[in-house]
């Protein structure tokens, strides 16, 4: 509580208009994944149990905030301004949106429209075209639908006790059995999702139900008549570290490829699944095509940043937070806090 109250103190203060000023030659990008039609209450990403749901009337109230505030314009103006040799222009902002969910349409893209906001939407082909899932959702899915039960499994070598109880419990043990699966090698991933399919007791539909589901390539169409830009987030949206070559470069082009025949343009945007990428997979990122590609690293971005290693801010629920993060005090905070813990460990040596 005296956190919040002091945030909003700073807001109202002009702290952050101030911070704002100062990184106005510093590009910010945001990055939200799914929205709620609700309010701002605690149960708002109820429906599809994903814990980063943005409420509609929150998701207004930064998109007003924002224009007011920064020139919101397409990631690859954006992108290109940063590569410029001259300094880029003050207070450029770009949004963008990850994975492609049904409610990115329903919800923000008219909220987008009606403040005349351009973004991002990228998605992954084989989800759009009801091939695959999201797989982080198969384990909300199954751990949503299983009887009340608890559950010991083992994953990658580490075991998990599941309690599923109530919609708190069951939230919980589907987060924490997505947080050991991200360390798994693909493969072995699909094996222990359906080995916990059976422990569970429930059959994993091929395609993913109406709460997880994608937008149609017709509404994909109509968001980039609109100023909605599609780029891709690979096939069937694995963390490209832990796949081999030859996955990679599938993942990438024919990504890349499908988006093009069925939106008739060239794609040059990418954003890497869960943020995750390293050299060899920044280099089949290039050698795809791709040129632009934004990563889940917080920050703002410099002239002559990388730009297909682009920083991004995650958003926040109240606004306090959110013009805290956006105007880059948050990031000098983390800074300031870890250089307090460098001292604290290594000061009386220096």
């Amino acid at each position: 509580m005296i956190k919040q109250a002091s945030l909003n103190l700073l807001r109202v203060s002009g702290a952050f208009d101030l911070m704002r000023l100062a990184h106005r030659r510093h590009a910010l990008i945001l990055t939200y994944h799914r929205f709620s039609s609700g309010g701002e209450g605690a149960n708002a990403w109820a429906p599809g149990w994903a814990a980063d749901k943005t409420p509609a009337k929150v998701f207004a109230e930064q998109l007003e905030y924002l224009t007011r505030r920064y020139n919101v314009v397409p990631l690859d103006r954006l992108a290109e301004s940063l590569c410029r040799r001259e300094r880029p222009p003050a207070r450029l902002a770009a949004i963008t949106i990850d994975d492609g969910y049904r409610d990115a349409y329903e919800i923000a893209y008219p909220l987008l429209r009606r403040f005349g906001a351009p973004a991002t939407l990228f998605v992954p082909t084989d989800f759009i075209d009801r091939r695959a899932w999201i797989w982080t959702d198969k384990a909300r899915f199954l751990t949503r639908r299983a009887a009340s039960q608890r559950l010991a499994i083992r994953i990658g070598g580490q075991e998990l006790r599941l309690d599923l109880d109530d919609h708190s419990s069951r939230r919980d043990a589907s987060e924490r059995v997505n947080a050991t699966l991200k360390r798994l090698h693909e493969e072995v991933k699909e094996e222990v999702i359906d080995r916990l399919a059976r422990a569970l007791g429930v059959a994993l539909p091929q395609t993913p139900s109406d709460e997880f589901g994608p937008i149609a390539w017709a509404e994909a169409r109509e968001m980039q008549a609109n100023g909605i830009e599609i780029g891709s987030h690979t096939l069937t949206h694995p963390i490209l570290t832990r796949v081999g070559d030859e996955r990679l470069r599938s993942e990438l082009q024919e990504s890349r490829s499908r988006l093009e025949a069925v939106l008739r343009r060239r794609i040059e945007q990418f954003c890497y699944p869960n943020g995750d990428h390293d050299e060899r997979v920044r280099s089949e990122v290039a050698r795809a095509g791709y040129g632009v590609a934004v990563t889940c690293v917080g920050g703002l971005n410099k002239r002559g940043a990388d730009p297909l290693t682009l920083r991004r801010i995650h958003t926040e629920r109240d606004l306090a937070h959110f013009a805290q993060s956006a105007s880059g005090f948050e990031e000098l905070k983390s800074k300031m806090n870890r250089a307090y813990r460098t001292y604290r460990t290594y000061g009386t040596d220096l």
